[in-house]
C-alpha cells in the first residue's frame, strides 16, 4: 500500500521536466555572472561576508547549504531498505559502481587531463586544486536530481527511492574514509577531523532533522499529508539556497575566472568524460543483469549524477570559498544538467535493448 502511493506521489510530481530543471545549467550560468559581477564592481559585499568564519567555514554559505540538503533529507524514507533483500541485484549494482568504481575513476582521469593533458596549461598547485574537486565530486552519487532522470526514463519510482536512501546511507560511513583516501594519493593534505566535521554539519544533522521531522509530521497529519503537501513546500528552499550560494562563491571565484575563463573549460572536459564513462558502466551492467529498463535505466543514472550539493559544502568547508576545488565542484553543476539529458535521450532510444527482462 505503502509502496503504490509512493510511485503514485512521484510520478505525479515529476511528471516530466520543470523549468528549474530544465535550465539548471542556464540559472547557475546566471548565478556565476552575478557573484562574478558582485566581486568586481561590489566588493564591500564579498569582503563583509568573508568576516563571518568559523575554522574556515562560511557560516553564511553553511546556512544555505543547509536550505539546500535539508528539503533532500526530508524525502528519504528509510523504512523502505527492508524491501531491498526482494530486489537485490540493481541495488548491489549501484553501490558496486558508486563505491568501489566511481570515486577512483574519477580520480583517474582527473589525474589525467589536468596533470598531464593539460600540464601546460596549469600550476601543479592548482591542478592538485582542481583534481581535489573532482575527488569530491566522483564520491558523491546523486539524491534528489536521480528522480528527475527516473522519471524521464519511465523508471520505477519506488525502486529509485530505494536506491538513493540506502546510497545516502553508505555516504555517511565511506564519503569521508574514500575522500580522504583520494585526496592523500593526490598529495592533497587535509586533516581527516576536518573532513569528518564537515560530513557531520551538512549531512548527519540535516539527515537527523529531516528524520525527526518527518517522523512528527507523518505521526500528527499522515504518510499522504506528508508526501503529497508537506515536503513540497521545501521545493524552492533547496532552488534558493543552491543559486545564493553559487552567487557568494562566484562573488569570491571572479579575479580567477576573469583572469583565466578558459579554465572552466578545462575543468568540464574531464568530469564531462567520467559521467559518460561512469553511465555505461552502469547501462551495460544493467544490461548484463538482465534488469528491466525500468530498473535499469534510474540505475545507471545515479551512479553517473552527483550530490553536488555536498561536494560543494565539503569543498567549501575544506578548501574555502575561493579555491580551485569548490570552483571546480561548481562546474561540476554547470554541465551535469545537458549531458544527463542527453544520456536520458539515448537511454529512451535503446530501451528495446531491455525488452523482455522481468524482475
Amino acid at each position: 500500500m505503502k509502496e503504490t502511493a509512493l510511485k503514485e506521489n512521484v510520478s505525479n510530481k515529476e511528471n516530466g521536466i520543470g523549468l528549474w530543471e530544465r535550465y539548471l545549467s542556464l540559472w547557475v550560468a546566471l548565478s556565476m555572472i552575478i557573484g562574478v559581477a558582485l566581486g568586481q564592481f561590489v566588493p564591500a559585499i564579498p569582503n563583509f561576508l568573508s568576516q563571518f568564519e568559523y575554522y574556515n567555514v562560511s557560516i553564511p554559505t553553511a546556512i544555505l547549504i543547509w536550505l539546500m540538503i535539508f528539503p533532500m533529507m526530508l524525502k528519504i524514507d528509510f523504512s523502505s531498505i527492508v524491501n531491498a533483500t526482494r530486489k537485490p541485484k540493481g541495488l548491489i549494482l549501484t553501490t558496486v559502481v558508486n563505491w568501489l568504481i566511481k570515486p577512483f575513476t574519477m580520480y583517474a582521469i582527473s589525474a589525467f587531463f589536468f596533470l598531464v593533458v593539460f600540464k601546460p596549461f596549469l600550476s601543479p598547485e592548482l591542478a592538485n586544486e582542481y583534481i581535489a574537486g573532482a575527488i569530491l565530486l566522483g564520491a558523491a552519487p546523486c539524491t534528489a536530481m536521480v528522480f528527475v532522470w527516473s522519471e524521464l526514463t519511465k523508471g520505477d519510482p519506488a525502486y529509485t527511492l530505494l536506491q538513493v536512501s540506502i546510497n545516502d546511507i553508505i555516504v555517511l560511513f565511506l564519503y569521508a574514509p574514500i575522500v580522504a583516501l583520494l585526496l592523500g594519493i593526490g598529495n592533497v593534505s587535509v586533516p581527516i577531523n576536518t573532513l569528518l566535521l564537515s560530513i557531520f554539519v551538512f549531512i548527519v544533522i540535516p539527515l537527523a532533522l529531516g528524520i525527526i521531522v518527518r517522523k512528527y509530521v507523518v505521526k500528527k497529519k499522515g504518510d499522504d499529508y506528508f508526501e503529497k503537501d508537506f515536503v513540497n513546500k521545501f521545493d524552492g528552499t533547496t532552488r534558493i539556497g543552491l543559486l545564493l550560494t553559487l552567487v557568494i562563491i562566484f562573488s569570491f571565484q571572479g579575479e580567477r575566472i576573469l583572469s583565466n575563463p578558459f579554465h572552466i573549460l578545462l575543468i568540464a572536459i574531464p568530469l564531462i568524460v567520467q559521467n559518460i564513462v561512469i553511465f555505461f558502466l552502469g547501462y551495460g551492467g544493467a544490461k548484463a543483469c538482465k534488469l528491466p529498463f525500468s530498473i535499469a535505466a534510474p540505475a545507471a543514472m545515479v551512479g553517473t549524477s552527483n550530490f553536488f550539493e555536498l561536494a560543494v559544502a565539503v569543498s567549501i568547508a575544506l578548501f574555502g570559498l575561493n579555491s580551485g576545488a569548490t570552483l571546480a565542484t561548481v562546474v561540476g553543476v554547470l554541465v551535469e544538467v545537458p549531458v544527463m539529458l542527453l544520456l536520458v535521450k539515448f537511454s529512451n532510444k535503446t530501451k528495446h535493448w531491455f525488452d523482455g527482462y522481468e524482475y
